[in-house]
């Protein structure tokens, strides 16, 4: 396999065939070939090759051969020869979205920004594009794709079925639908890898890791769907606890719980702008209170031990750490964001009056000159969890952030894994670089799934 990059002219020719470039010929050891078959994502040509002498590495395609496997456009792109006399362009890669509040200049709505940012980075090694579920048409196993003109601006241009799919769906309600099961299963079926098969559960993640010896050690002690009884049970046992809805998110609904045997029971939650903490002489008032506000079902919920974090200013912090595969599909931290809960809150979400800080920062203040290596160890065990959470789930994971909560003790908890997580930690202004590399592990990522890395990968 050789793998480089050319540049790709398209000729006004009308025959079938291909001109390289001696130095083209040469890296991509077709010397002595007569033809080729060409190939773009999932479309192939046969061609007719010849050498063209002039320096640097330059491809020349007539108007049939670009139309019939498409080529989007002109310019530098990694051209691979796969052997048995294929030749690979590309990749190509699609960015799978949705188009709920498109508009001309943001196709993609508040994702748009993103999308661009990623295409930008693989600019001059790959073909990449956005697309939404509307865009393919699975007949002529095509894609009407999104593609960016030097300016910014955004233009379509029909493509064949990309090398890789990197999904970018925004919510769970989209991707519970049976047409994007569907859609997901189509490009499996093609051989097609398909990253970031969807949003988690908080409760599928302590299933997933339930048997993982390596995982359960960082986690916390965690029940879906718990009795009254098990609240009480763990509650007596840990003294702390969580209480949460499975699927929610932004810490909406969430309970602290705690005991103290000669205090009682105390709830802290937020409702609407304010932290709310209620004290219980007895359990099954505070469960009333509970079950008053959320019904008696609890099978949408799970309990969790509570750590007690290391804080500044008794105020717990937690860390999110944002987790990337690279282009050796390794997982690797790409960024880290320290958040520390607002006074009385139950969580560290910053619109629930958290403040966001660099990692260094907030553990320099709670373990002075061991911070570095607390943080050292934070980061070995979140590549363990990554690839725990890897080799029990079904599907391609190539991103998940991680929030993890270090104790007083320096020990090392999971309390959450999304497949799809957000990027607002990059926001701040010292985590800028980690949000510029967060995107490079992205397009590796691809580059490494489409197999174009010099060598073969297992996609």
């Amino acid at each position: 396999m050789s793998l480089t990059t050319c540049n790709v002219h398209f000729s006004q020719q009308s025959n079938k065939v291909i001109y390289l470039s001696s130095p083209l010929l040469k890296q991509l050891k077709l010397s002595g070939t007569k033809t080729v078959n060409l190939k773009l994502g999932n479309e192939v040509v046969t061609a007719d090759i010849k050498q063209l002498n002039r320096s640097g590495n330059h491809l020349y395609l007539p108007s049939g051969i670009r139309q019939s496997i498409r080529v989007p456009k002109s310019g530098s792109v990694c051209i691979l020869n796969a052997g048995d006399n294929e030749v690979h362009l590309g990749p190509l890669v699609g960015i799978l979205s949705d188009n709920t509040e498109r508009s001309e200049s943001n196709p993609f709505g508040p994702r748009t920004g993103f999308i661009k940012q990623i295409i930008r980075t693989g600019d001059h090694k790959a073909y990449m594009f956005g697309f939404t579920p509307s865009d393919i048409n699975w007949q002529q196993e095509t894609i009407n794709g999104y593609f960016l003109n030097p300016q910014g601006g955004w233009y379509r241009k029909i493509v064949p079925l990309p090398d890789v799919v990197y999904n970018r769906l925004p919510s769970r309600k989209a991707e519970t639908s049976a047409s994007i099961n569907a859609l997901r299963e189509r490009f499996v079926r093609r051989k097609i890898p398909f990253f970031n098969w969807s949003f988690f559960n908080k409760a599928d993640v302590y299933k997933l890791l339930d048997k993982d010896p390596e995982a359960l050690e960082h986690l916390p002690e965690s029940v879906s769907g718990p009795t009254p009884e098990k609240i009480k049970e763990l509650l007596e046992k840990h003294q702390f606890l969580y209480f949460k809805p499975t699927a929610g998110s932004l810490g909406a609904g969430i309970y602290r719980l705690t005991y103290n045997p000669k205090r009682g029971y105390f709830a802290r939650y937020r409702k609407g702008n304010e932290n709310v903490l209620l004290r219980f002489t007895s359990f099954s008032s505070m469960m009333r209170m509970i079950q008053a506000r959320h019904g008696s079902n609890l099978n949408h919920y799970v309990v969790q031990q509570g750590i007690r974090l290391a804080e500044i200013d008794s105020c717990p912090l937690d860390f999110r750490f944002h987790m990337h595969k690279n282009g050796k599909n390794e997982w690797v931290t790409a960024g880290i964001g320290a958040k520390k809960a607002g006074r009385g809150s139950v969580t560290t979400h910053v619109k629930n009056g958290g403040s966001l800080m660099t990692p260094e920062q907030a553990l320099s203040k709670t373990f002075g000159t061991q911070a570095g290596s607390v943080l050292e160890k934070a980061k070995q065990v979140a590549v363990k969890l990554s690839e725990a959470i890897e080799r029990n789930y079904p599907h391609r994971l190539g991103e998940l952030g991680l929030d993890i909560g270090i104790d007083k003790d320096g020990e090392i908890w999971m309390f959450e894994a999304n497949a799809k997580p957000g990027r607002s930690i990059f926001k701040h202004p010292a985590l800028k670089s980690e949000g510029k590399a967060s995107i490079s592990y992205i397009f590796e990522h691809c580059m490494y799934l489409s197999r174009f890395q010099g060598q073969g990968g297992n996609g």
